[in-house]
């Protein structure tokens, strides 16, 4: 442990048993609290073990300002098992808490499980995710891994993030300046190009203090071609994460370096949504499922920590690895609300990590610290430039519409969405949409009432609807059976998504039952799907609006890429803004919907 002291840990601690370990530990917490650097530092190299520091976050997705609503909120439960809802996030307490975290901590490096950028609020996403790019810098982020949405604008656009240069249509931000690229490495093992086989970036970085090194390698889940659209990951092939970890493993293991840390863009489910909740309860890793468990269970022994992301969940659990030694498994949410904190003890004779004393715990990123001001000072830089933009009035809401915020199937924003598609794509001229399918996964945030800015209580910007639909995916309107309207449906809870299912949002008039209580695809009933009150007629057929992502396939529907007589409509974001300003005022303003187009049975 440090000399100086650390924060409680709710995480997990895996108790030494080797009496020299036992003995290097009771010398250094012996040492008086408050001690220098050079104290510390004299106490982490006595004998043979060091400690280092792993601060590690996930799917910041350009967050940089404070997210709002329930985005922006992560659940605590309190010892009396009550719980609480805590503000959270932003990039200016996020630095100041990382900083606050590594004083006193000579070995300490900070690592990130991708999604950094994409899928990012107006500030960051209006100019590419430069902003993201350099507030990461400033944060000193040493490594991180490649997230599917690195791939939202291509390869191409993923290598300038990493290498700099002006974007090639949208030019220099800023004038006499010129974006100069990620500080720190991006990691893209398993992304490799299919015409040479080679990663299309670095598969793994080593990172060094003082002799003590430590490898880092990073993969994305191997199914980011099914949740990014094709375009996105043209002339791209991703492998297996397992596979690859292994092989580079043994690469590391060869150059000498044997202590290794993941990072992985897949992750899991806790069965509790708090932060701090026991997922090592009753045993080992019993409280999370999810693919990441898998993952863990067969990566090499010799992989000492996995740190995920990908489901925007908070866990740190032990999930034992193929030799059925505990292995810290962590993720820290989304949107910069917390930090994971990963004490790794290193053994200087062996190399390697001493698994049984890995320690490691969330902590929340409250905004009861003072702000970083060079933080302050990048958010304020940006939001001029995109204030003439972003604070633009679009419409009108009575309360608060949840999106990202509800935990439903079916959410009162992607109702909104899917009515606003449909309004925009029904007329003849453009498209003759009877039917609105809106993916879950592309609503990012809520409509939050109270104002972000001077804008005013319940109006909508457009900075607001941008951070809501930030990928301006153009729009089709394709002609579907109604059999393979139903075929979609199911695959919302069979294939690739039955073990978490995707509940595509549906536009007002369209019905059905979902009974949960079955499985697979029979949790459709099918008898009970209806447009306008009338059963879905599998020969007929119907005129379907949807987002360009769903009408390749993505998120698991070949049968929405099965659609014929495509016509393109204007993006997502311009038919949701009209749909706004259309249908909404002052002083009659958009309702949440009542999200009763969808009977579910638990």
């Amino acid at each position: 442990m440090s000399a100086t002291p650390k924060k409680n840990r709710a995480g997990r601690r895996i108790l030494a048993t080797a009496a020299g370990l036992a003995t290097v530990g009771a010398l250094v917490a012996a040492l008086p609290a408050g001690a220098d650097d050079r104290g510390e530092s004299q106490a982490r190299h006595h004998g043979r073990t060091v400690d280092v520091q792993l601060l590690s976050f996930n799917d910041l997705h350009g967050n940089l300002e404070p997210p709002a609503g329930s985005s922006g909120q992560v659940t605590r439960t309190n010892p009396d098992g009550t719980t609480e809802k805590i503000d959270a996030g932003g990039v200016e307490y996020l630095a100041t808490h990382l900083r606050t975290a590594r004083k006193g901590n000579p070995y300490s490096v900070t690592a990130a499980a991708g999604d950094m950028i994409g899928g990012s609020p107006l500030m960051s996403g209006l100019f590419h995710d430069e902003p993201t790019i350099e507030a990461l810098n400033k944060l000193k982020l040493d490594v991180t891994s490649v997230g599917n949405h690195e791939f939202d604008e291509g390869a191409k656009e993923l290598a300038r993030m990493q290498n700099g240069g002006c974007h090639p249509t949208g030019g220099c931000y800023e004038k006499g300046k010129k974006f100069r690229g990620a500080k720190f490495p991006y990691l893209a093992a398993n992304v490799t190009d299919e015409k040479t086989g080679r990663p299309i970036l670095d598969p793994y970085f080593v990172w060094e203090r003082k002799g003590v090194k430590i490898g880092f390698i990073g993969v994305t889940l191997e199914g980011t071609p099914n949740i990014v659209t094709a375009e996105g990951v043209k002339g791209l092939q991703f492998g297996d994460e397992v596979e690859t970890i292994n092989k580079y493993t043994k690469v590391l293991e060869r150059k000498g370096v044997k202590s290794i840390v993941a990072l992985i863009h897949e992750g899991g489910a806790p069965a509790s949504t708090s932060y701090n909740y026991d997922c090592d309860s009753p045993g080992a890793g019993d409280g999370i499922s999810g693919p990441v468990v898998d993952i863990a269970k067969k990566l090499s022994p010799q992989v000492d920590a996995l740190v995920t992301g990908h489901t925007h969940q908070a866990y740190v659990c032990t999930v034992p690895d193929p030799s059925g030694k505990p292995r810290m498994v962590t993720s820290a949410s989304s949107f910069g609300k917390l930090y994971t904190d990963t004490t790794l003890t290193y053994d200087r004779r062996t190399k390697d990590i001493v698994r049984t004393s890995v320690e490691s715990a969330n902590h929340v990123v409250s905004r009861d610290v003072p702000k970083a001001a060079d933080m302050t000072s990048l958010i304020q830089r940006w939001n001029t430039l995109a204030a003439p933009i972003a604070g633009k009035p679009q419409g009108f809401i009575s309360a608060d519409i949840n999106g990202r915020g509800s935990t439903a199937h079916e959410k009162p924003l992607g109702d909104l969405i899917a009515d606003a598609q449909l309004a925009g794509l029904a007329p003849a001229d453009k498209g003759g949409a009877q039917i609105a399918l809106m993916n879950p996964g592309g609503i990012r945030s809520d409509l939050v009432f109270k104002a972000s800015g001077a804008e005013g209580d319940g109006v909508v910007t457009y900075g607001e609807a941008f951070t809501v639909q930030p990928f301006t995916n153009m729009m089709n309107v394709v002609d579907l059976t109604g059999a393979q309207l139903v075929a979609a449906l199911q695959q919302q809870v069979s294939g690739s998504n039955e073990a978490s299912p995707k509940i595509l949002q549906v536009s007002k008039g369209f019905t059905y039952t979902l009974d949960m209580t079955k499985t697979g695809a029979a949790r459709v009933v099918t008898g009970s799907v209806k447009l306008n009150g009338e059963p879905i007629d599998p020969a007929k057929s119907y005129r379907v609006a949807m987002n360009e992502f769903l009408a390749g396939g993505g998120d698991g529907f070949p049968a929405l890429a099965q659609g014929k007589n495509k016509l393109v409509g204007a993006s997502d974001l311009d038919l949701f803004n009209a749909y706004l300003a259309a249908n909404s005022s002052a002083t009659a303003p958009i309702a949440p919907p009542k999200a009763d187009r969808i009977t579910v049975v638990q």
